[in-house]
């Protein structure tokens, strides 16, 4: 008999993967999307290049991350659960003081 059980790493998501989907689902919401680029800086050109640095990745996922509307929002937009999604985040942001891993 073949087991349907799925293991954990088969639900984990590739931390890259995620933070494209979160940036193309940010490129579709144009008042969003607006508001990122003006708190960032980020020219609407330099995106496609800045998608391959850790840092501006980083500062996306806390724009997300920092309005929980707008991550519910995401999630739902795109069947992301937000556990995965939180641990995106975590994989892109410098540890806090307070994890004890600085």
């Amino acid at each position: 008999m073949q087991s349907n059980f799925k293991t954990s790493k088969q639900f984990a998501a590739d931390p890259q993967e995620t933070a494209i989907a979160v940036l193309s689902w940010l490129a579709n919401e144009p008042d969003m999307f607006s508001r990122f680029l003006a708190l960032t800086g980020v020219e609407p050109a330099q995106v496609r290049n800045a998608v391959h640095d850790p840092g501006f990745l980083a500062g996306m996922l806390d724009f997300l991350m920092n309005h929980e509307p707008t991550a519910v929002a995401f999630c739902e937009a795109t069947g992301t659960r937000p556990d995965t999604l939180a641990a995106v985040w975590r994989h892109f942001s410098s540890p806090g003081l307070d994890s004890g891993e600085y």
